[in-house]
């Protein structure tokens, strides 16, 4: 069954040509990636996907009351409410329901102390007591229909997914109460992610959903998408999330789209081989063309004006073969060895047991670690954990409170941040890259740039009307080639789109230097690290390896800790923990064991608590309930002390579960 289509759909912003008989079909429980260069036009798709915009010219088809959800940058909030108050805004329906069933309950109650009266004369009697009976009945029966409705579409559950749905997304429960405009931009992108999720919308439209989630929080969301059951179109620069959730890649190159079964790292393979195929039909092309090329000439020597129409007839259709044939060129590898002036010496850095903290608050302590000539470490570690922070410690720009940092022979530090503050916005791309680097010929300042995508008249433009991206890929180029030795890079791959990303991998992968990055793009750790280290406020643990690596690891370390629960042993993650470090985990692990138990019975008490209520929610239904006020009475009040128990075990679950989590 088909969810959503497009056929023909073209759409131009002025003179600027935008799509082009733009066509696809999605069905029903498909999930989509929609990827391209940036500028390529893929928001403008969702917004006349969406009815934003109108096209041009084409057709849109959704399926018959299939619901549409859509992410985007600027999705509007209420700035007075509160986090959990604006998300909980999704079910007022549910809400109006529960509103409704308490009012029933109280008219029936009522209508049962009116049914036992005492009226005037017995012919009255009979006649109120009938009414009441009849009215009594048509009450229960409404409150039975709404109660069965109520409780399917979730009514018992509304308020708990939507906690567990902030948590996933990063939100902590003293933020809950917090007021939307106290948030940043990033957290009121996450909040809107929330409301849409909550929706759970026939048909989702997801405009780069990762943007401002930390990896746990984007591994939550990859489960969550997982398990969604219907139709998604995906707008992403995060490949190793493609690669996650996709089945069908689509992709905007050129106003058109291109189609590929599968998912990003699918589509990457398909498109080299559909790029060698037409490599090879070119070749082909141009070996015949110069051989019909030599027949012209020797048409052209014999000077007659028939023969002369004819060669110039030939060259025409030659000329169009040439055009047709050509493969596209996709990005350039950058099979440059970027080398440092300077090398450094193989000890680059020592920490060791660094702690810092902000007004008495901790943020990390006993982070100790080494880095060697040569690696390419990632700094992972959930957002607010204080990478940044270590970060501007090895720089000098922030004290720690105490332990040490010891730098090795010869290092020479460099720092990107997503600021760009090493450019000079009155110079163009060309004159930044040379100035700092006089020693370069033209030739190789312009091969530089073009292994960072400055082609062209490209290399002329001023800093300052570059797009974001462009000057990041400006900001990293200078810093490559600077006299630095050990590049410390934070989120380097923001405001990069896929190619832009590939390039940079390339040319990092090549650098014959060190380098410490901060990066939440799992695909671009998976490509350029050699070693991880996943910062905690307890410390830090070293991975020897890429993210595939480190991903196995922590696998491993939970099946051995799952073995020791079992095996009532208390058994070290890895062989080169210390003492201390044995010592706490031995203390996490009988805690996590309890609290897994305490989670289990928790969940077990909340069963039993929604059968005593759907008994209750019976008995009331009952005749010789509800036409008896003191049953009646009982009943009612035994419900609303049920209805408490079960929210105060609700919310020990989420407290246990987030608990969980944590550990």
């Amino acid at each position: 069954m088909i969810a959503l289509s497009c056929n023909k759909i073209s759409k131009t912003f002025g003179i600027d040509e935008i799509l082009r008989d733009i066509s696809f079909s999605i069905n029903h429980g498909e999930k989509v990636g929609l990827i391209g260069l940036n500028g390529t036009g893929k928001s403008t798709l969702f917004r006349i996907v969406t009815g934003e915009i109108p096209p041009d010219s084409g057709d849109i088809f959704k399926a018959r009351e299939h619901t549409l959800g859509y992410l985007r940058q600027d999705n509007l909030l209420n700035e007075e409410n509160q986090v959990l108050e604006e998300v909980l805004t999704i079910f007022r329906d549910l809400e109006i329901m529960e509103e409704r069933l308490r009012s029933l309950e109280v008219e029936i109650a009522d209508l049962g102390k009116e049914d036992v009266g005492s009226p005037s004369s017995e012919t009255t009697s009979a006649k109120a007591a009938s009414d009441t009976t009849e009215l009594l009945e048509q009450k229960m029966k409404q409150y039975s229909a709404l109660l069965e409705e109520f409780d399917a579409r979730g009514g018992y559950s509304y308020k708990s997914e939507a906690r567990g749905v902030l948590v996933g997304l990063g939100f902590s429960k003293e933020e809950f109460f917090q007021p939307i405009y106290q948030l940043s931009g990033g957290q009121k992108t996450r909040l809107s992610l929330g409301k849409l999720l909550l929706k759970n919308p026939d048909i989702l439209l997801l405009d780069e959903p990762t943007n401002h989630l930390d990896i746990g929080a984007i591994q939550w969301l990859e489960t969550f998408l997982r398990n969604y059951k219907g139709t998604m179109l995906l707008i992403s620069h995060d490949r190793y999330f493609l690669d996650q959730i996709v089945t069908r890649t689509f992709e905007l190159e050129n106003k058109t789209l291109n189609i590929f079964n599968g998912n990003y790292s699918t589509f990457m393979k398909k498109k080299q081989e559909a790029f060698q195929q037409q490599l090879k039909k070119h070749l082909e092309n141009t070996k015949e063309i110069e051989k019909e090329k030599d027949k012209i000439r020797r048409l052209r020597q014999h000077g007659t004006e028939k023969l002369m129409n004819r060669a110039k007839s030939k060259e025409k259709q030659f000329e169009k073969m040439e055009k047709e044939s050509a493969p596209v060129v996709g990005r350039k590898e950058a099979n440059i060895r970027f080398k440092p002036q300077l090398e450094s010496g193989y000890d680059v850095l020592f920490a060791k047991d660094l702690a810092k903290s902000f007004e008495e608050e901790a943020l990390f302590r006993d982070v100790t670690f080494d880095i060697y000539r040569g690696e390419k470490i990632a700094l992972i570690g959930p957002n607010g954990v204080g990478k940044s922070t270590l970060f501007k410690m090895i720089l000098g720009d922030l004290p720690y409170d105490r332990g040490k940092i010891r730098e090795g022979h010869h290092v020479m530090k460099a720092y990107y941040d997503q600021e760009m503050e090493n450019l000079n916005h009155s110079k163009t791309v060309m004159d930044e890259i040379w100035d700092e680097n006089p020693g370069l010929s033209h030739t190789e300042v312009r091969t530089y740039l073009g292994s960072f995508l400055f082609f062209g008249d490209d290399v002329f433009k001023e800093i300052s009307v570059l797009s974001g991206g462009e000057k990041a890929r400006v900001s990293l180029l200078k810093l490559i080639l600077s006299k630095s030795n050990f590049i410390l890079l934070d989120e380097p791959t923001n405001h990069l789109d896929i190619q832009s990303k590939e390039v940079l991998e390339e040319a990092l992968k090549n650098y014959l230097g060190t380098l410490f990055f901060i990066s939440h793009d799992r695909y671009f750790i998976n490509r350029v690290a050699t070693k991880i280290l996943e910062l905690s406020p307890e410390g830090v643990t070293t991975y020897l390896g890429n993210y595939d690596y480190y991903l196995q690891k922590k696998k491993e370390e939970q099946w051995a800790l799952e073995d020791a629960q079992i095996e009532g042993e208390d058994k070290p993650r890895t062989q080169t923990e210390k003492k201390q470090q044995q010592r706490k985990e031995r203390e996490q692990q009988k805690a996590l064991k309890q609290l897994k138990k305490a989670f289990t019975e928790t969940e077990e008490a909340i069963a039993a608590q929604e059968a005593l209520l759907q008994e209750l929610e019976n008995e009331m239904c009952k005749e010789e309930v509800y036409s008896d006020p003191e049953k009646s009475r009982k009943i009612q009040k035994d419900k609303l002390a049920g209805e408490k128990t079960l929210e105060t075990l609700y919310e020990q679950w989420e407290a246990l579960e987030e608990e969980i989590n944590t550990q």
